[in-house]
């Protein structure tokens, strides 16, 4: 079984936009903004669930570069893409 990927959303609107799953398990979440906001609810949700899963929240034009307490990576979704590669 390989990666796929996929987005996520619940009901009462927690949602991500990209899930990375290996198996059945979530390996990778991805949230994507156009600029910097507080860190969205829907992956701070789903890094709780899942806290082996790495938690990115991305954004194109934002300046913030930082780490939360619980895992979540804040970034320009550049700076994710060079490490996928």
């Amino acid at each position: 079984m390989g990666h796929r990927a996929t987005a996520y959303r619940e009901p009462d609107s927690r949602e991500v936009d990209f899930v990375v799953v290996e198996g059945r398990t979530p390996t990778l979440l991805v949230e994507c903004k156009w600029s910097d906001t507080d860190v969205d609810r829907g992956v701070r949700y789903l890094k709780a669930r899942f806290p082996k899963a790495g938690a990115w929240q991305i954004s194109v034009v934002g300046t913030k570069g930082f780490v939360t307490p619980d895992g979540i990576r804040v970034a320009l979704a550049l700076r994710l893409l060079s490490d996928l590669a």
